[in-house]
Order: structure tokens, then sequence, then C-alpha cells
């Protein structure tokens, strides 16, 4: 597919929008003061292949602590600010590699003014969020409350302020629980501007609906070029809105990393516990470091045929299995043996 061109900015050594790959942040759920805790748990979305973390900044003790947060973690440091400038700034003089901020939020322009400058000053952009519950008033009496249109008109707003004071450093996000308006609002704005774009459905819940909601939201944006950077926003660990984040884009071919398993659902024609053994599977590959295509199939006719374009898979029958290459296939093996087959044939590869 083709993407929407895009300006770029630098977080940190990482880049967004201008044709970079497209990348995944989450947010740590620690008391950023607890200087241990969040290390702990930013070295663990480094694990993960998080690219960028960002941590809330309540107090001066957050924003002191980012220093030292940065020199014992790897990924740019994105602080999360409502409302107090102040802090904003103090993040920024500690080595935030980011702000996420609502300019329209922070008071006077002559705050936002001073903001600006410190911003300029250490090279750091800002990541303008307005989401559905932050709109400009003047936007939602214009456009007759909230929707697409007074969602984009209150960003270009922020943004066109933002511009006057000769700062360009911007990504922008448009969110909102609401799946189709932020559809909605992402499309259009990326008609009127050409600013990178952080994709996200916000407060998008649980687990299991918030990763349908997400991956239905993110996913059709970026199958239509649009999106820079995103965050899946889960109502659970943290850790699982890097795991979301990364399948959909595995699922668009956006990010070619780890191993994807293709496997069937089952019917009268499994034999087999194929749930048990793709979810065997599954906990094993998972931390396998090869970037290839794996196919559990419960029955020859999802087989070698139907999976043929996988690197390597198994297909079940009654008391065995076939383990195949490309869709040809190499040998049978036994009912008990065909993961411990498929495992060592993956690493040999």
């Amino acid at each position: 597919m083709e993407r929407r061109k895009t300006k770029k900015i630098m977080v940190g050594d990482v880049s967004i929008g201008g044709g970079s790959p497209i990348t995944i942040q989450s947010m740590t759920n620690t008391d950023t003061k607890n200087i241990d805790d969040t290390v702990s748990q930013i070295l663990k979305f480094e694990s993960l292949g998080c690219d960028l973390s960002r941590s809330a900044i309540n107090d001066i003790e957050d924003a002191k602590a980012i220093r030292e947060i940065k020199e014992k973690t790897n990924i740019p440091f994105i602080a999360d600010i409502q409302f107090h400038y102040k802090l904003a700034i103090a993040a920024v003089e500690n080595g935030a590699d980011c702000l996420r901020i609502n300019p329209g939020n922070i008071g006077s322009k002559e705050k936002v003014k001073e903001l600006v400058n410190c911003c300029n000053h250490y090279g750091v952009p800002m990541r303008v969020g307005v989401n559905s519950g932050s709109i400009h008033q003047n936007m939602l009496d214009k456009y007759g409350g909230v929707n697409v249109d007074s969602i984009c008109y209150s960003a270009l707003e922020e943004i066109e302020y933002l511009e006057s004071l000769n700062f360009y450093n911007i990504k922008i996000s448009l969110k909102s629980s609401d799946v189709n308006m932020s559809i909605g609002a992402y499309k259009r704005f990326s008609e009127l501007s050409d600013y990178p774009l952080h994709l996200g459905i916000t407060e998008a819940g649980p687990p299991f609906k918030g990763t349908i909601k997400s991956a239905v939201g993110i996913g059709s944006l970026l199958s239509q070029g649009i999106g820079d950077t995103l965050r899946v926003s889960l109502t659970s660990n943290p850790e699982e809105e890097i795991k979301v984040g990364k399948e959909i884009l595995k699922a668009l071919d956006l990010r070619q990393e780890g191993i994807d398993i293709i496997s069937c659902p089952t019917c009268a024609r499994t034999k087999i516990d194929l749930i048990r053994l793709v979810e065997q599977a599954d906990e094993i590959l998972d931390k396998m470091d090869k970037n290839i295509k794996v196919a559990i199939m419960g029955c020859p006719v999802n087989g070698p045929g139907e999976a043929k374009e996988a690197d390597i898979g198994i297909a079940a029958g009654k008391g065995t299995g076939i383990l195949f290459k490309k869709g040809v296939v190499l040998r049978k093996v036994p009912e008990e043996e065909l993961l411990s087959a498929l495992i060592e044939e993956i690493e040999q590869l």
C-alpha cells in the first residue's frame, strides 16, 4: 500500500513520518518518580519491540526522574503533561524526548510561548492531542457538537497558533472512543495537513473488546496509508498494548518481526487437539527470533495446499501428520512428535 506522505520529525533517535517505519508506543502505569519500577517496565517494553515509551508527569519529582530513567533505558522518553506548562518545561529540561500536551489546556498565550521557546531550544517535538473530550468550545459551537469537523479543526487551530510562534516540530493525534469517528477524523485531517499522525482509539476498553476496536480502527487507517506511529489503549497490562500493536502491523505486512502463525479453525475433520497444539506452539515460537510464517493445520485438506505460502508447517491427521516446507511435503510424523518435529525444523532454518 502507498503511504500518505507526511513531514518527518525526530523523537530522540527515532524518526516519525516522512516514510519512516511505523512505530509502536505504550505508556507506563508506574509512579514515574519510582525510578526502579519505571525503568523495569520500560525495559520490558523494549524487550517486546516497543519503539517509544510515555510516562505521566504529575509533579516536579516526576520531571526530575526523567534524567535517571533515560540513563537506564534505551528508547525515547515521552512526557505526558496535563495543564501544567511549568512541568512541561521541567520535563524538557530534564531530557524528555517529546511532549504529549494540548497547548490549549495550559493557559495564556504567554505560557504557550514560553514552552515553545523551550522546546525549540532543546529540539523537542510536541504531540498535539485532540480527542472527543478536549475539543475547543468555539469548534463545538461552530460544527454542532462532537464530530469529525470539530475534532479536526480544533487540531488545526492548535497547529496554527504553534506555527505563528515558529514551531513546526509537531505530530498530531485525533482520538475518540468511537471507532467510526476516529477513522473519519484521521482521514479528514490527512487531507488537510501533512503533519505526522499518531493513531489510536482512546479508552478502547478491556483487552478483548479493546483489541477488536483498536485493530478495526487503527488497521483500517493503516490499510489506507494513513498513520506514522500508534498506541493501542487497553485497560490491561501495558505490555499487551505492544503485542497487539505488533500484530496489527504484521497483519498488514508493515512490520516483519517474529514468527507469524497461520492456523485453521477446528471442525469435524480435526482429529487432534489443535487448539492446545497451537497454544503450545505459540508459547514456544513467541520466544524465537525468526521472521518466518509457520502453518499449523488441523487436517490435510487445510494442509500444504491452503498454507503453501508458509515457510514451514504441519498438518495433522488421525494419529499422524505431515511436515511440509513451502507447500512441499517433507515427511510423515507421528501425532505425538508433530510439535517437536516442527520446532526442530524451524531451528534449522
